[in-house]
């Protein structure tokens, strides 16, 4: 499984996954033009993806979908909410999300999530020795689905702010209370708390994603969550920020 986080952001955010015989996106949270520049950087045309993944209805994660659409016809894997909301109109290949899925031998789980949105899931993705568990976008993780989280080789999951910078930052008041709501975002600390009951002997990556370029640095999502890891007894380097505008490698073949 080849894993890259082509943007990570309040400005967008698209991750690509070639399962060998299958590729796939999860959300497209670029325009087209943007989507297929990105792609190019890892020699891979937007006609070779085969399916798309969406989270949720947020601009930042939808952007480019009717085009993408359009234009590659893949299979669309969403709820109905999201799917009348973003396209109006059912899509010939849309597959709705259901408990659990198999897709050319690769199972998908989609994790509800929390969240100001219709609906909004992450996704638990395993191919043969390979897992992956993609959660960005939530004020929380449920634990009842830890079970399915833990120990997984690669997590890309959300890291979004500060709590310090928030409070401090530039945002109105009724701005800071969303995000730090149930239904709103992670903060570093709350990232760093689930990584130390998920990750694992088997977790060879974490990539910290959705960073806020207002209330986060890279800097500090990434000390924040070492410091908590170490206060849990664990010792875990392989962390990596992606970021809006970079491509973040989290596995190669």
């Amino acid at each position: 499984m080849r894993i890259v986080v082509l943007g990570s952001g309040s400005k967008g955010n698209s991750t690509f996954i070639d399962l060998g015989d299958k590729k796939i996106l999860i959300d497209v949270g670029f325009s087209y033009k943007q989507i297929k520049e990105k792609l190019s950087l890892i020699n891979v045309d937007p006609h070779e993806i085969d399916a798309l993944l969406i989270t949720h209805d947020h601009i930042d994660h939808t952007y480019g979908l009717k085009v993408f659409l359009n234009k590659v016809k893949p299979t669309l894997f969403i709820t109905p909410e999201v799917e009348n909301f973003c396209l109006g109109t059912k899509y010939e290949n849309s597959e709705y999300l259901t408990d659990e899925m198999i897709y050319y031998g690769t199972l998908i789980k989609p994790i509800p999530l929390s969240h100001d949105a219709l609906t909004i899931n992450g996704y638990l993705i395993e191919k043969d020795n390979d897992s992956l568990v993609y959660i960005t976008d939530t004020g929380y993780i449920n634990q009842k689905n830890f079970i399915y989280l833990k120990n997984k080789n690669y997590y890309i999951l959300e890291s979004n702010h500060d709590t310090e910078m928030l409070i401090k930052g530039p945002y109105p008041e009724y701005l800071q209370r969303r995000i730090i709501s149930d239904k709103g975002h992670l903060s570093n600390e709350l990232c760093a708390g689930y990584l130390s009951r998920l990750i694992g002997p088997s977790t060879k990556k974490v990539v910290l994603a959705h960073l806020s370029e207002s209330n986060n640095t890279k800097e500090l999502a990434l000390s924040t969550n070492k410091k908590v890891l170490e206060e849990n007894d664990i010792i875990f380097d392989t962390l990596e920020c992606a970021d809006q505008n970079i491509l973040t490698e989290v596995s190669i073949w």
